[in-house]
């Protein structure tokens, strides 16, 4: 069997998230409310037969994925070409901060985000590039196997959409969610989406 099962997780919720503010490459701690979430994920996929757990290196990707890996007693492989889009000048502001600041530019990334240059920042194309040359590497290395990787929303639409054939101007046609849960089977040559952002293990959870 030459397929590659990868459960794609994005990290659980930070105040930064709540508040809808690009986080980026900053580091932003989980708030318990995201490990709650993370333990969700965790019960979610304990009976996987799981073969190695990695994670952005960012530390709301590593500690949430360090919570996933648990159940596996596995450790958590860091890969940066899984960190997340880097957003330069914009990182640390809310949406109607940008909005409010760089109007034009805000207006692009919501119409044609692959359009869109942020000082100090990368582009969609960059990020997307990095993160598929990461998941041909997977595809390599755990040929066969089941594989959890937990990174951040924009890493997460872009992987999807590459499994669609769908280029990074589609961005918006995807969703991310904190927690939420993304299942793709890799061939050689194709690519399988059985699961996209399912959120049910957290409906579960809800108190």
């Amino acid at each position: 069997m030459s397929k590659l099962r990868l459960f794609v997780v994005r990290h659980g919720e930070t105040a930064w998230s709540r508040e809808r503010r690009f986080a980026g490459s900053r580091d932003v701690a989980l708030e318990p409310e995201g490990l709650r979430q993370c333990e969700a994920v965790a019960r979610a996929l304990a009976s996987q037969v799981v073969a190695a757990v990695y994670a952005s290196p960012l530390e709301r990707a590593r500690a949430s994925a360090e919570v996933i890996a648990k159940p596996h007693r596995l450790p958590v492989e860091i890969d940066p070409a899984f960190g997340e889009m880097a957003f330069g000048e914009w990182e640390g502001l809310t949406r109607e901060e940008v909005a409010a600041r760089f109007p034009a530019a805000y207006e692009e990334w919501r119409h044609a985000p692959h359009l869109v240059r942020i000082a100090g920042g990368e582009t969609l194309a960059q990020v997307a590039e990095r993160a598929r040359g990461a998941v041909q590497a997977l595809a390599a290395t755990h040929t066969g196997e089941t594989i959890v990787l937990v990174t951040h929303a924009i890493v997460t639409r872009l992987i999807v959409l590459d499994a669609l054939g769908l280029g990074p101007e589609r961005l918006w046609t995807v969703d991310a969610t904190p927690a939420g849960i993304t299942e793709i089977e890799y061939e050689p040559g194709w690519a399988t989406v059985h699961r996209m952002n399912t959120l049910a293990h957290l409906e579960a959870a809800a108190p």
